[in-house]
């Protein structure tokens, strides 16, 4: 075993579990309910990975991001997608200063934690300014690139019910996102704590529990951690599953889908189930972590065809089956 600030791996990766448990009980202080949603935005940050949130307005997404920024003492920036916005009002941009020369405005992507509200809401040209950003934790403007520090963490936002005046977002920017969590609802239950809560004069603040150099070093911790090849296995599996008219297609993927899954789902199910494995007290991911995070790895992947649309078959239906 390596040793590190926490001891051993071992001992790093217990102290990994309880930072989670402290994080999630932190959050749950302010928002109710999500405990799913929060399970993935965490495993997804201590992954180096991405989140795409689709929710119908009114259900905390921003105020969800802002208190994991908060509890994990990192910048926050949130950036609101209109039609009108440009790549340089995100990126930055270079003007002229007061001796003529040029120098370079850093743009809100220069932050820890990005929240890209409504993405979809401005066109492909200014939704791939955050594609290099997202990839290569770095921006290039004028021909100079600029490094991004770390930890950085893109949460972009979908309204699933309102569509005209949208941009779908590309494949190609879908695939760079580690997980699709959709939000839905609180229950009656909930409902009642969060109105209780958010109608009184105080305002309830959350701790912090790690900072950056402690998230970057358990994001290293992840990787490190073993996986048997059984289980890679049955995760790569799982994608060629999703392949329609391949030789392991399964036969809902023939029947619902016009197309499946790239190699970068296969590092990413992998990759989430150790994160899984770690928070839920285990040294290494079984079957169990993989079905876990299948779910939210797979779901902006895959893409129905016209049978499952019209029988009203779900993305979610299509991988349960195949799980």
């Amino acid at each position: 075993m390596s040793k590190t600030q926490f001891g051993t791996d071992v001992e790093a990766a217990d102290a990994l579990k309880q930072s989670y448990e402290k994080l999630t009980k932190e959050i749950g202080q302010v928002i109710i309910g999500q405990e799913e949603t929060v399970r993935l935005l965490l495993t997804a940050i201590f992954c180096q990975g991405h989140c795409l949130l689709v929710g119908v307005p009114g259900l905390a997404k921003t105020l969800l991001i802002q208190t994991i920024a908060d509890a994990l003492d990192l910048d926050f920036n949130r950036i609101q997608f209109t039609p009108d916005l440009m790549p340089s009002d995100i990126v930055g941009s270079e003007t002229l200063d007061n001796e003529r020369n040029f120098r370079f405005v850093k743009g809100p992507v220069f932050a820890n934690i990005i929240l890209a509200d409504e993405i979809n809401r401005t066109p492909p040209k200014t939704q791939s300014a955050l594609l290099e950003s997202m990839q290569e934790y770095a921006v290039t403007v004028a021909g100079e690139k600029h490094n991004l520090e770390k930890p950085f963490f893109v949460l972009a936002t979908q309204n699933p019910i309102e569509q005209e005046g949208t941009y779908p977002l590309p494949e190609a920017q879908l695939d760079r996102f580690m997980f699709m969590v959709n939000l839905d609802y609180p229950s009656f239950e909930q409902e009642i704590n969060i109105v209780k809560n958010t109608t009184s004069d105080t305002k309830k603040k959350v701790s912090q529990i790690l900072n950056g150099e402690e998230i970057i070093y358990f994001q290293h911790l992840v990787r490190r951690v073993p996986v048997a090849d059984n289980v890679v296995e049955y995760a790569v599996n799982l994608v060629h599953k999703t392949r329609p008219n391949t030789e392991r297609a399964a036969a809902e993927a023939n029947e619902f889908l016009d197309w499946g899954a790239g190699p970068r789902a296969s590092q990413n199910l992998v990759l989430a189930a150790k994160c899984n494995a770690i928070i839920h007290g285990k040294y290494s991911p079984d079957i169990e972590d993989i079905k876990a995070v299948a779910v939210a790895v797979l779901r902006h992947r895959l893409v129905r065809n016209f049978k499952a649309e019209a029988e009203g078959v779900s993305i979610e239906q299509i991988i349960g089956r195949m799980l």
